[in-house]
C-alpha cells in the first residue's frame, strides 16, 4: 500500500490515487457534483457541435470516440463499486440503475468474488499492520 496523505478535489481524477477514503455523506456528494458536472459537460459540448456545420462535420468524425467515453462513463455499463468494510462481496449500484446497470453490478460482484477481493484486501491491512 501506498498511503499518500490527504487528497484536494481536484487530485480526485488525477491517477495519483486509487482509493479515497471518506465517511458516506461526503462520498455520496462528491460523486453527485461528478456526475451532474460530467452530464452538463456532455451537454455544453453537444451543443457546441451542434453550433456550425463545420462543428458537425468534426463530431461525425468523432462519433466513434464520444461512444467510447459515454460508455466508459455510462453508471449502467459501470454496474456499480465495491463497499469496503463489508465481511463479503457488497456492490453499490446508483439508485436509478435500470435492469442493464444491475446486470453488471452483478458482474462487478461476479468477478470480485472470483477474484477472493476480500481476503486479498485482508492479507494486505495483515501485512501493513505487521509493519507498522
Amino acid at each position: 500500500m501506498n498511503f499518500v496523505g490527504n487528497v484536494e478535489g481536484r487530485e480526485i481524477f488525477s491517477g495519483d490515487v486509487d482509493v479515497i477514503v471518506c465517511d458516506g455523506f461526503i462520498g455520496n456528494v462528491a460523486l453527485k457534483i461528478c456526475e451532474g458536472l460530467a452530464l452538463h459537460i456532455f451537454d455544453l459540448l453537444r451543443k457546441s457541435l451542434d453550433s456550425s456545420l463545420a462543428a458537425q462535420f468534426g463530431a461525425l468524425f468523432s462519433r466513434k470516440a464520444f461512444k467510447g467515453l459515454r460508455q466508459r462513463m455510462d453508471y449502467a455499463e459501470v454496474g456499480g463499486a465495491q463497499l469496503l468494510g463489508v465481511r463479503g462481496i457488497c456492490v453499490i449500484g446508483h439508485g436509478r440503475s435500470n435492469a442493464n446497470a444491475i446486470k453488471n453490478a452483478i458482474r462487478v460482484a461476479a468477478g470480485l468474488a472470483r477474484a477472493r477481493m476480500n481476503e486479498k484486501i485482508e492479507q494486505e491491512l495483515a501485512a501493513v499492520a505487521q509493519l507498522a
